[in-house]
């Protein structure tokens, strides 16, 4: 009688677990037929900008034909995603709540009797109009993406990949979206994986800094614009000579024969356990589907790998989506907040049905770290590839990156990866153009007018 008494506990207690942790879920699993049932019940809710304004809607002909409407046309298309032919971005994570109505009871009895259909609840996501319009408008007809975060609560005020696509145009160009050579459906700010150039000379810092705590007084290094590996040679940008240089300077000026010739003197198997520290080779605490960043390096592997590694052109790939996680933990004492697309829950009319808490997810660094991180940041708009970024409204602080991706030294991706504080909650930002160039020619403008419409100065 006790077995069978604890096996009914365990069930009752399984049950509970289930209606409160994992039953949403479940029902929103696009394999779940209970979902068609819910379409036929209810009028797909809204999708609201953190402002209130409508990002999606939908429009109900005189006949009681559905249409999905998305006033910005591409300019939210991978973030908000697409609700024909399957479910992506905000319409797949949101689907239970959008097709959920709580409307007053007395409405929904009424219109069940009349067989109409009730109006489904509405989300606020965290998304920013303006942020979004000024990261999509600056990328331009450039492959990329860009991630901006609020660095104290994860809310993800914009992200942009590029090609984009009408999301309401997705049932009549659904072959040729689906087809196309360019990847258009993929959102490359979660799923792209790209050579991190020499935003990855951040991690080589930190790695030198934890093994050489004396190195911020005592590093020197003369820079000749080139160091020798065997029967080949690692140079810096245009082969530029950067002169006497210590640890600071090395950084603004992202002087590759600076950090090749540290990157041969670090620990291999400690800068390995420091990227999995900051979530290399990891899950990462996000909603949407991803593609993790990896790192691979052993003390086996040449020296040559060992220095290319060390400058961001090894075996390294990330996303832009996890770079501007690190960003954001750097501004935010070490501390990483999960990334949150929705705010809130409302009825149709208004009312709150749910919120979404802003959570802790790791402390990447500890608060000295990060501290000392955001010196050497700012050194790099102060006096280093991202001098364009000065203002008087605002301290930008980054890393710029010209990552090659194939034989031809001249293709190379364009890097910014950095925040910015004032008087604003600070924002961190990841931009990233597809073979466009140097990153202080092609991603810094971009992050540039981000910054300058948070703060009004467009």
């Amino acid at each position: 009688m006790l077995i069978f008494t604890g096996i009914l506990v365990l069930m009752i207690g399984y049950l509970i677990w289930f209606q409160v942790a994992k039953s949403r879920e479940t029902i929103n699993n696009p394999y779940n037929a209970r979902l068609e049932t819910f379409e036929n019940r209810v009028i797909r809710g809204n999708i609201l900008a953190s402002d209130g304004q409508l990002l999606a809607y939908t429009e109900v002909s005189a006949e009681g034909k559905e249409k999905r409407v998305y006033p910005y046309g591409c300019t939210f298309s991978h973030v908000l995603g697409y609700s024909e032919y399957g479910k992506t971005g905000i319409e797949e994570l949101g689907n239970f709540q959008l097709l959920t109505s709580n409307a007053y009871f007395a409405e929904k009895f009424i219109n069940e009797l009349k067989e109409q259909k009730n109006i489904g609840d509405s989300l606020v996501t965290t998304l920013d109009v303006e942020l979004q319009t000024a990261a999509h408008d600056a990328l331009g007809d450039q492959k990329g993406a860009v991630v901006v975060l609020e660095a104290a609560t994860g809310n993800v005020r914009a992200l942009v990949s590029k090609p984009d696509y009408d999301p309401g145009e997705v049932a009549a160009k659904w072959g040729e979206l689906s087809s196309s050579e360019d990847s258009v459906l993929l959102n490359r700010a979660l799923q792209g994986r790209y050579p991190p150039g020499s935003t990855f000379k951040t991690i080589t810092l930190l790695e030198y800094l934890r093994e050489n705590p004396q190195a911020e007084e005592n590093y020197a290094f003369s820079c000749e614009g080139k160091v020798q590996v065997g029967n080949s040679s690692i140079r810096c940008y245009h082969g530029t000579r950067h002169g006497e240089l210590d640890l600071r300077r090395a950084y603004a000026k992202s002087c590759n024969s600076a950090f090749a010739d540290i990157g041969r003197s670090l620990d291999v198997r400690r800068l390995q356990e420091l990227t999995e520290q900051l979530l290399f080779n990891e899950e990462l605490p996000l909603a949407f589907p991803y593609q993790k960043s990896s790192f691979s390096l052993k003390t086996s592997d040449s020296e040559a790998l060992h220095m290319m590694t060390a400058i961001g052109q090894g075996d390294t790939l990330v996303t832009p989506m996890h770079m501007a996680m690190l960003m954001a933990a750097v501004a935010n004492d070490g501390m990483l907040m999960t990334p949150r697309f929705l705010n809130r829950t409302e009825s149709y009319t208004g009312q709150t049905v749910e919120r979404y808490p802003v959570t802790e997810y790791k402390r990447l660094l500890d608060a000295r770290e990060a501290e000392t991180l955001k010196g050497y940041l700012r050194s790099v708009v102060e006096e280093g590839t991202a001098s364009a970024l000065q203002s008087d409204l605002y301290t930008a602080a980054g890393k710029t990156g010209t990552a090659e991706y194939s034989s031809d030294k001249n293709k190379s991706h364009a890097w910014f990866i950095g925040y910015v504080t004032g008087d604003k909650p600070d924002l961190a930002v990841c931009v990233l153009a597809e073979g466009a160039g140097s990153g202080s020619e092609h991603a810094v403008p971009v992050a540039k007018r981000i910054f300058d419409t948070y703060y009004g100065e467009n």
